[in-house]
C-alpha cells in the first residue's frame, strides 16, 4: 500500500499515521511563565535532540485552531525566551497526563497534576520537582512549519542548566542509570511503553 498526505481531508487522520508509526517518542514536559508570572505545564511528544554542541532541544506544539492561535506554553516561550524541559518516566507518567487537561488561561497545570514547582537556577519557569532530569533552556530559534490546524511550531532551546535527581547520573562515567531513570515512550492515542526489555547491538 502507498498513500500520500493529499489522500486525506483531515489532518488528523496524517497525524495518526506518523503518531502510530514514529514510535516510541520521549516526552518533552515543558514549563514555562508567561509574562505576570503565572506557571505552565504542557507535555509534547513531538521532542527529541537538535544539537550537542551547543547542547539544544526542540519540540513542536501544533496550532489549536485554523487562525493560528498557540496554546500557552509556545506563547509563554516567545514572550520570556525561556523554559524548562522535564524529562518524565514511570513514577511521574500519570502527572504528566493530567497535565496535558486544557485549562483555562492564567490557570496553573501544577496543581492540577499534583506535581511540586521547584526553583530553577538560570530561568524563570520552574521545574518540576518530582522530575527525573529537568532542563533549564533559552530559545534560541523558532521555525514556523505550515500556517493552519495541525501546524507545527519548532521551538529549539539551548540548555543552560540540568538537574538531576539523585543517583540518576554518574558524573565519572557520564552515563545516565537507565534502572533510575524508569523512561518512558509515547505511543499513539493513551498507549505508553516501558522502557524496560533491553538489548545491545554491535556496531559494524
Amino acid at each position: 500500500m502507498i498513500v500520500t498526505p493529499s489522500d486525506f481531508s483531515a489532518w488528523r487522520d496524517v497525524y495518526k499515521i506518523a503518531a502510530g508509526s514514529i514510535l516510541p517518542r520521549p516526552i518533552a514536559w515543558v514549563s514555562t511563565v508567561n509574562a505576570a508570572g503565572t506557571p505552565n505545564l504542557a507535555p509534547f511528544s513531538f521532542f527529541t535532540v537538535a544539537s550537542a554542541n551547543p547542547l539544544t532541544l526542540m519540540f513542536t506544539p501544533l496550532m489549536t485552531d485554523d487562525e493560528g492561535s498557540l496554546k500557552d506554553t509556545p506563547r509563554n516561550i516567545l514572550e520570556t525566551e525561556e523554559f524548562v524541559v522535564n524529562i518524565t518516566n514511570e513514577s511521574t507518567a500519570a502527572a504528566m497526563s493530567r497535565s496535558a487537561k486544557a485549562m483555562a488561561p492564567g490557570q496553573s497545570e501544577f496543581g492540577y497534576a499534583q506535581v511540586t514547582p521547584a526553583p530553577s537556577k538560570f530561568v524563570k519557569a520552574p521545574r518540576v520537582a518530582e522530575a527525573p532530569v529537568s532542563y533549564e533552556c533559552v530559545l534560541s530559534q523558532t521555525i514556523q512549519v505550515g500556517n493552519k490546524h495541525g501546524s507545527g511550531l519548532v521551538i529549539m532551546g539551548e540548555v543552560v542548566a540540568i538537574h538531576f535527581a539523585d543517583g540518576i547520573y554518574d558524573r565519572e562515567t557520564g552515563y545516565i542509570d537507565l534502572e533510575l531513570l524508569q523512561p518512558i515512550g509515547r505511543l499513539s492515542g493513551s498507549q505508553y511503553a516501558h522502557i524496560t526489555d533491553l538489548f545491545e547491538i554491535e556496531r559494524g
